[in-house]
């Protein structure tokens, strides 16, 4: 296993995400289910994998399959939110410094995706709301 993969593994085990500062690289860019454009930055990648955290990272989220290359993992995830069996898919890239420059993430089923959307929605918010408030 690379040691991207290792260190991801820990914030999700961990359920904390302070490691991403170390593990996510200067030019990395997130592919959301919910947002059409691809949200490229170290600072706006970090954004949404701690607002994603917020909302999967309870007792219920398990990885259940992992397929790995030397540079890239698709691990394959289920999380219970609201009631709503959520199925889902992060597939990771990582660069020979060992940090995450790609992280794609598909949703199932709709209406999964649709609860998603909405917390991630006021988590995004509230997270935009503090960093104004800060400078």
């Amino acid at each position: 296993m690379s040691y991207a993969l290792e260190r991801w593994h820990a914030i999700c085990d961990e359920r904390d995400p302070a490691g991403l500062n170390t593990l996510i690289a200067e030019n990395a860019v997130f592919f959301s289910p919910v947002v059409y454009t691809p949200q490229a930055g170290k600072a706006k990648v970090i954004g949404y994998l701690k607002a994603a955290a917020e909302i999967l990272f309870n007792d219920s989220f398990r990885y259940v399959r992992e397929l790995r290359g030397t540079s890239e993992a698709m691990l394959e995830f289920t999380v219970t939110i609201e009631g709503i069996e959520v199925n889902g898919i992060d597939l990771i890239h990582w660069n020979m410094n060992q940090e995450i420059t790609e992280f794609r993430v598909w949703l199932r089923p709709l209406k999964g995706l649709e609860i998603v959307q909405q917390l991630m929605a006021t988590k995004l918010s509230a997270q935009r709301y503090a960093a104004q408030k800060t400078q």
